[in-house]
């Protein structure tokens, strides 16, 4: 029997995003639980529409508890895995307790394999939750060096803003039109968490190369270190001309995904994180070699 009982009270949905106030009542559920504004999604064309929510709603239409997936392709290998992500979990402090976050995941992970996705993903501060659904830890490595030889610079940059609308048409154009960074592993289509993530972290920088055509997304850390994002583009560059482009000449490279395309090499490093990258599936087991998933693509 479901937990949605006569005696709870309480109403589940799922895929309800065309109802705005129970999408308005899942931003309010997020805002209370992580004190963050996920509305901001309406600004840049609305939620994913990949997205199938899984949620309990109270008399009054109040979002109690939710779960949500959503389809995330990753290249692993050489190859296109159908991957799903799982994030927007949350209860309110006075239902938890009673099976509801249980009864979500179960509702999702089965939706999922019916559907023959081959990878599920979320990342988390409670690894040992997930673990009886068959999920385990990906140790994610972070690619650090000293910069590769400086090259002369081609064609020019500019600093894009997610308050500038022509801005977040061209982010929003090479997203759909991207290159996955890597083979090994990378995310190959993700439109929302890109702009979520650089909405988000102030410190995130997003510049616009026009030869080849790119977004860099780069943060600029301490000790004169470049802390290397994401690359967003049909035609990806090397790292060389990617920091000539921008006129960085750093002493530290910290790349945050595989660097074969780079045309340089870095040692792979723990990444210093307070959540766990975790995986199940059928291609979970293809995950060997070193890894690390773009905190662009985090969720």
């Amino acid at each position: 029997m479901p937990v949605a009982s006569a005696a709870y009270g309480l109403t589940f949905r799922q895929d309800y995003f065309g109802d705005p106030a129970a999408w308005a009542a899942l931003v309010a559920l997020l805002h209370d639980t992580f004190r963050i504004d996920v509305s901001i999604q309406d600004r840049f064309g609305g939620p994913d529409p990949t997205s199938m929510p899984f949620a309990y709603f109270d008399e009054n239409g109040i979002g109690v508890a939710n779960f949500s997936a959503f389809s995330m392709p990753i290249m692993i290998d050489g190859r296109l895995v159908t991957a799903a992500g799982f994030q927007s979990g949350a209860v309110r402090p006075e239902w938890r307790g009673r099976g509801l976050y249980r009864d979500l995941m179960r509702r999702a992970f089965n939706w999922c394999d019916a559907r023959g996705f081959e990878l599920g993903l979320l990342l988390t501060d409670k690894p040992a939750l997930y673990e009886p659904y068959g999920f385990k830890n990906v140790p994610q490595r972070q690619f650090s060096g000293p910069p590769p030889v400086a090259a002369r610079p081609e064609g020019s940059s500019r600093t894009l803003s997610l308050d500038n609308p022509g801005d977040v048409a061209v982010v929003k154009r090479l997203l759909r039109e991207r290159t996955p960074v890597s083979p090994i592993f990378a995310v190959a289509a993700q439109t929302e968490m890109f702009l979520l993530n650089s909405y988000f972290d102030p410190g995130i920088r997003l510049s616009y190369l026009d030869q080849p055509e790119v977004v860099v997304a780069w943060k600029s850390r301490e000790a004169n270190c470049f802390q290397l994002l994401d690359i967003v583009g049909r035609t990806l560059s090397p790292l060389s001309v990617i920091l000539a482009a921008l006129d960085l000449r750093p002493d530290r490279i910290e790349v945050c995904f595989p660097p074969d395309r780079l045309d340089w090499q870095g040692k792979p490093e723990p990444f210093a994180s307070q959540t766990s990258l975790m995986v199940r599936g059928a291609a979970a087991d293809r995950l060997a070699r070193p890894v690390m998933l773009s905190p662009m693509a985090e969720f």
